[in-house]
């Protein structure tokens, strides 16, 4: 980005430079989170996919646990984690 759009995108008023910093710091942590349960999740699918179920039930606990922790820290919606918990468990019947 270019200086002078950066100049012209910077907030004048402090709070608003403080929100800026507060809504970059939680981007960053929502996209964290949200890796880790995209990544325990197809953890448990490439297993199931593979025919280890015995390991994909094994870590399937820990998928759960990850997709709860982002409802609860406002990362994805809590219809979207019953839906993917939901298709998870489908996979392994």
């Amino acid at each position: 980005m270019s200086f002078l759009l950066r100049y012209l995108l910077m907030p004048n008023i402090k709070s608003a430079k403080k929100r800026v910093k507060t809504s970059k710091r939680n981007t960053e942590r929502n996209t964290s989170q949200k890796s880790a349960m995209r990544t325990a999740i197809r953890a448990v699918r490439d297993l199931v996919a593979n025919g280890d179920k015995k390991d994909a039930e094994v870590k399937m606990p820990a998928a759960y646990s990850l997709i709860d922790k982002a409802v609860k820290r406002n990362v994805i919606h809590k219809n979207a984690a019953a839906r993917l918990k939901s298709r998870l468990a489908a996979r392994l019947k």
